[in-house]
């Protein structure tokens, strides 16, 4: 019996792709996407938000078209669909560090970042204040960012 393990992430881009080049021509397209999960607390009934940050990978061959590039910048709004993956590694100072990766088979742009001669106004400071995952995850994304990238 055959057998599907496939996500569907829908988030913001929090960084413009990065091209890596690999080994025997393969090349990897590399961006974090945020997903927000918002609800309620039914104690204090403030809004919450916890950010969930995915490093995600587009695969190509040296010389494939990689017009792809042009839209993979910081605040697009996208669709990722591939096969998740956890990443757990000891830094060099012993302690642990784990990611969520996610090896992209399609990609849809939702809606552009913000440009100069767009209406389009994205605000990436939304959820910098709401609450204790935002500044913590920002942290987090910048440590796996030096790593990853």
């Amino acid at each position: 019996m055959a057998t599907v393990f496939e996500t569907r992430l829908i988030g913001n881009i929090g960084k413009d792709a990065v091209v890596k080049t690999m080994d025997k021509g393969v090349v990897a397209v590399n961006f974090p996407v945020a997903h927000n999960k918002n609800w309620r607390d039914k104690r204090t009934g403030d809004q919450r938000t916890k950010t969930t940050w995915v490093n995600c990978t587009i695969w190509k061959r040296e010389g494939a078209n990689m017009r792809i590039l042009d839209f993979l910048k910081k605040g697009t709004l996208v669709e990722i669909v591939g096969t998740p993956f956890a990443k757990g590694y000891l830094q060099e100072d012993q302690s642990i560090k784990a990611e969520i990766r996610l090896n992209v088979s399609k990609t849809n742009i939702l809606r552009p970042a913000k440009s100069d001669d767009d209406d389009y106004t994205y605000d990436d400071e939304d959820n910098s204040n709401e609450n204790e995952y935002s500044n913590s995850s920002s942290r987090v994304l910048e440590e796996l960012e030096q790593d990853l990238f």
